[in-house]
C-alpha cells in the first residue's frame, strides 16, 4: 500500500464514530486474549456531554481508509490540565489501531503531530486513552496473557512501527501478579498487625452506605498522593465522580480500603474483581443476548477468580509507614477469603521502587511491561 492510497480523516458524524468504535474487531479477529470493550460504554466515553475530561481538552479522532475500507483509528488530545500541572507543551496520541501496514501507521501519527503542532505542542507522547487516570501505554511483555481491566492491548507490531516512526522510550509501566499457589507467608498477617499498632493506623473497608462522603475522602487522597508521580493530573470533581459512578456497579467493599492515622485519611487501596473475565464473553454488546450471558457467568456458572489492584495511594507524610504492606496484606487475604485466586497490581512506575520492592518482597512476581513513547514534534 502507498502513502497516496491511504487517506485521513476526522472523526465527524456518529456513523464515524461507530467506525471508530468498532475497528478493533476487525485487528483482533483472531487473537484469543483480545477482550472487546463494551460498545455502549465506549459510546458514552467519546461523548463531550457525559465525559467530563473534554471540558478541559482538545480532542480529535481520525479514520484511516483505503480503497473505502477502514484501515486504522487515532485519537489526537491536547490536555490543558497536563499542561498546566507539569508546565510543558506536550500533547498526547491514544486509541491507535492499524493493520499491518507502516504507511498507515505512519499517516495517522503524523495527522496527530500536525494537529498537535497547530495548537502549540512540542512534544508528542502516548498511548494515552485518554489520560494516566485512564489506560494507558502500548503492551511490551506479556502478550500470552489477555489484559486485565482497563489494561491495554495490541499486537507486538505496534511497538515496531511506533519506533520506526522515531518515537523513543519515556517510561515504562510494571504489572505484577499473585496467586493463591505463591501466596505470600502467613507472617505478612502478623507484620501488618505490628505496623498498624506501631503507626496508629486503622484501616477499615469502603462504607457503601456513605458512598459519596468515601468518594470525597478518596478523591482528597488520590490527588495528594500521587501529586508528585510522573504525568500525574488532578482529578476535577466531576471526573472523579464520572469514574466513582461507573465503578460503584463493580465495587467488593470488602477490597477497597481507607486508611487513617489519628482520624486522619492516610491512604486508600482498590481493587475490583476483573471483570475483564466476562467481557471476553460478551463480544461487546448487553443486548440483545449479552445480558443473560452476564446473568449466566455472574450468577451460576461463576468465572471471576481475580482481581486486579488497580490503585493505591498515601499522602507523602504517612508514606514509609508500612502502610503500603498493610494493604497488600489486607486485600490479599480478604480476597483470599472470598475465594478469589490470583490477583494482578498494576501499574505501577518502573521507578517507582518502595512500591516494587513491597511487591516483590510480598512474593509477586513482574509478569507483563507497558510502554509510553515520546518524541519533540
Amino acid at each position: 500500500m502507498t502513502n497516496e492510497d491511504i487517506t485521513i480523516r476526522p472523526v465527524k458524524t456518529k456513523k464515524d464514530l461507530m467506525a471508530f468504535i468498532k475497528f478493533p474487531w476487525k485487528i483482533y479477529k483472531d487473537d484469543k486474549n483480545w477482550v472487546p470493550p463494551l460498545i455502549s460504554e465506549r459510546k458514552a466515553f467519546f461523548n463531550p456531554e457525559v465525559n467530563p475530561f473534554y471540558k478541559h481538552a482538545d480532542v480529535v479522532l481520525f479514520l484511516a481508509e483505503k480503497d473505502e475500507n477502514i484501515v486504522g483509528r487515532i485519537a489526537g488530545l491536547v490536555n490543558f490540565k497536563h499542561i498546566e500541572t507539569h508546565q510543558e507543551k506536550a500533547g498526547f496520541f491514544g486509541f491507535f489501531e492499524s493493520i499491518e501496514d507502516f504507511e498507515v501507521a505512519k499517516k495517522l501519527l503524523d495527522a496527530v503531530k500536525d494537529f498537535l503542532k497547530s495548537k502549540g505542542m512540542e512534544l508528542m507522547r502516548g498511548p494515552m486513552n485518554f489520560s494516566v487516570n485512564d489506560e494507558i501505554g502500548f503492551l511490551l511483555e506479556g502478550f500470552e496473557y489477555p489484559p486485565n481491566f482497563m489494561m491495554t492491548y495490541n499486537p507486538k507490531y505496534y511497538l515496531d512501527f511506533i519506533e520506526k516512526y522515531g518515537m523513543v522510550k519515556a517510561k515504562d509501566l510494571y504489572a505484577y501478579y499473585l496467586d493463591t499457589n505463591t501466596r505470600p507467608p502467613e507472617r505478612f498477617k502478623r507484620i501488618a498487625d505490628l505496623v498498624k499498632k506501631k503507626e496508629n493506623i486503622v484501616v477499615r473497608k469502603l462504607d457503601m452506605k456513605d458512598f459519596a462522603g468515601e468518594v470525597e475522602k478518596i478523591k482528597q487522597i488520590y490527588n495528594l498522593a500521587w501529586s508528585k508521580n510522573w504525568g500525574a493530573i488532578p482529578m476535577t470533581d466531576e471526573e472523579f465522580e464520572y469514574l466513582a459512578k461507573d465503578f460503584k456497579k463493580l465495587v467488593d467493599p470488602d477490597l477497597v480500603m481507607i486508611a487513617e492515622v489519628n482520624g486522619e485519611p492516610a491512604g486508600f487501596s482498590m481493587a475490583l474483581p476483573s471483570i475483564n473475565q466476562l467481557l471476553i464473553k460478551l463480544n461487546g454488546r448487553l443486548f440483545p443476548f449479552g445480558i443473560f450471558k452476564l446473568l449466566w457467568y455472574t450468577k451460576v456458572h461463576k468465572v471471576i477468580d481475580g482481581l486486579r489492584l488497580l490503585t493505591m495511594g498515601v499522602i507523602h507524610k504517612y508514606q514509609k509507614r508500612g502502610i503500603e504492606t498493610v494493604f497488600y496484606t489486607d486485600t490479599y487475604f480478604n480476597g483470599e477469603k472470598k475465594g478469589y485466586r490470583w490477583a494482578e497490581m498494576s501499574w505501577n512506575l518502573e521507578d517507582n521502587y518502595l512500591m516494587n520492592h513491597a511487591l516483590e518482597t510480598f512474593g509477586a512476581k513482574l509478569y507483563k511491561k507497558y510502554r509510553i513513547y515520546e518524541m519533540k514534534i
